[in-house]
């Protein structure tokens, strides 16, 4: 607003330290602020997940994850023998905020975890961050688990992060084929904690999958790891250069986000 009760003479002046003071501030006004926008709760175990997408100032994304309370970890449900271990939970990505290549999520509590034998096979959770629609992620099907061997699912060169392969025996219907880095410590002798793995289906990336021990989580960890990235990517967007699995004493929450999309 420009005062009245200001000499006529010296409005001009005014004027001038008005229009500096504007664009001094303009970047700041552009700016504007970093933003979080989340999904839909839904209960798992005694407790709930959600999702969680993060923004800078400018609104591009940043970081895409899923928040979920210490109770999730308890009352979980335990398959009876002989019957399939895999307990998924499908959650909705925010319905407001910039969109990602993150479709939506699906936490798989792996109740008896899952071969190969003695590296996986301890309670955990798969975290599966999909590229592709659920309607494309339910038509995902396969004759068996050695499917994954298949030449026609074998993804190419450039759509697979450097040391990562697609061994037989990991083809799983309602997913996909799973790339596995065979240098991680879980593959020398030591306890799987927290790992990295890429999907893909019909020779294309369907889902990032951080996943994490039971005993891992409980143990309310800081970690965080860069994520392998492939030369290329089946579909453009900002994918994550790294992962964590953190628990916030703070606010008394877990964490497991991909971050910094580029």
């Amino acid at each position: 607003m420009i005062r009245t009760d200001v000499p006529v003479r010296c409005r001009p002046l005014l004027l001038l330290a008005t229009l500096g003071m504007l664009l001094a501030a303009g970047p700041a006004l552009a700016q504007g602020k970093a933003a979080t926008y989340e999904g839909k709760a839904e209960r798992i175990g005694r407790g709930t997940a959600h999702t969680v997408v993060r923004t800078d100032g400018s609104g591009k994304p940043i970081s895409i994850g899923i928040v979920f309370t210490p109770r999730v970890l308890d009352g979980l449900p335990k398959a009876a023998a002989g019957a399939d271990p895999d307990f998924p939970y499908p959650l909705s990505m925010p319905t407001k905020g910039p969109r990602t290549v993150v479709d939506h999520v699906v936490v798989s509590w792996e109740s008896s975890g899952h071969p190969p034998l003695h590296v996986y096979d301890v309670p955990h959770f798969d975290f599966h961050f999909y590229l592709v629609s659920r309607a494309a992620q339910m038509k995902v099907a396969f004759k068996d688990e050695k499917d994954s061997g298949d030449p026609g699912q074998q993804p190419p060169g450039e759509l697979l992060p450097a040391g990562y392969v697609v061994p037989p025996g990991t083809a799983v219907s309602r997913m996909g084929v799973h790339a596995i880095d065979p240098s991680g410590p879980e593959f020398r002798n030591q306890p799987f904690t927290a790992t990295l793995i890429y999907g893909y289906y019909e020779q294309k990336q369907t889902f990032i999958e951080p996943m994490a021990s039971l005993a891992y989580l409980k143990s309310r960890p800081s970690f965080s790891a860069p994520v392998p990235r492939p030369a290329s990517y089946t579909r453009p967007g900002a994918y994550p250069s790294s992962y964590s699995v953190r628990y916030d004493a703070a606010r008394d929450i877990y964490e497991v986000t991909l971050e910094e999309l580029k």
